[in-house]
């Protein structure tokens, strides 16, 4: 089970050393825990939380290694900061900044060649859940933004319904694992079922419907936004991973 925390633009220095001291402190040894913290922020989490187990990822990176690109970062000095992966295609930055499947496959290739690993992400609108494209939409954004060569074990998936995200709504059990199901058939063809990548759900993930998500077979884990803010929350999450991980290794 892979549970990351997206603190997206949060929060302020003092909280975010207090997150660091609670993060150091827990231990969930049959997890793999992340944490994409705001680029300013990488060098310090870092050196506090690389020791304490945890893995480091930028929030996003340009696809030049360098370059005239104002307020941009290149994977290299992600790596270089102490990361060693990093978050792309975000719903967030899809329509925010206008990112299409084809420069996040640049970027996949960029990080990848710079010895990042990549958690990709892929989600539909409500719009397009409600014209029932869903499926076509997250097939089109998985087969566009994976390039070519990337390697399966260089990359995890992160399913994110676009209307989940921040909203308080999750997806139903049943439409988390429909769209799994979708997900693992297509990463299954390019790469083989023993050889696919995790699938992790997003999307208002938090301590109470965290168990109820992890028990859907092909839910990895979790790529969590508001609530990795809360130390008590994301341990929660983190404890229900390793409870669900504990369960399917008994199985």
């Amino acid at each position: 089970m892979i549970v990351a925390a997206n603190w997206k633009m949060n929060p302020a220095l003092d909280q975010a050393s207090v997150l660091a001291t609670a993060l150091a402190s827990q231990s969930f040894p049959k997890i793999k825990r992340i944490l994409f913290a705001p680029h300013p922020y990488l060098v310090p989490m870092s050196v506090r939380l690389t020791s304490a187990g945890l893995e480091i990822g930028g929030q996003d990176c340009h696809f030049a290694d360098h370059g005239a690109f104002t307020g941009d970062v290149s994977a290299a000095m992600l790596r270089d900061c102490g990361a060693s992966l990093v978050l792309l295609g975000h719903s967030e930055r899809r329509a925010a900044h206008g990112e299409t499947s084809e420069i996040v496959a640049q970027k996949t290739t960029a990080a990848m060649a710079q010895n990042l690993d990549v958690m990709l992400c892929v989600g539909e609108t409500k719009a397009e859940r409600d014209d029932k494209k869903a499926e076509q939409v997250v097939i089109d954004q998985l087969q566009a933004s994976i390039p070519k060569h990337a390697p399966p074990n260089r990359l995890i998936i992160a399913y994110e319904p676009v209307w989940a995200i921040g909203t308080g709504a999750v997806a139903s059990p049943d439409d988390v694992a429909a769209m799994h199901n979708v997900i693992a058939s297509v990463l299954a063809e390019r790469y083989g079922a023993n050889h696919a990548p995790s699938i992790l759900y997003g999307g208002s993930v938090n301590a109470d419907n965290a168990a109820s998500l992890f028990s859907i077979p092909l839910v990895g884990g979790a790529l969590v936004g508001g609530a990795s803010l809360e130390a008590g929350a994301f341990a929660a999450i983190c404890a229900a991973a390793q409870a669900a991980n504990s369960l399917r290794v008994d199985l």
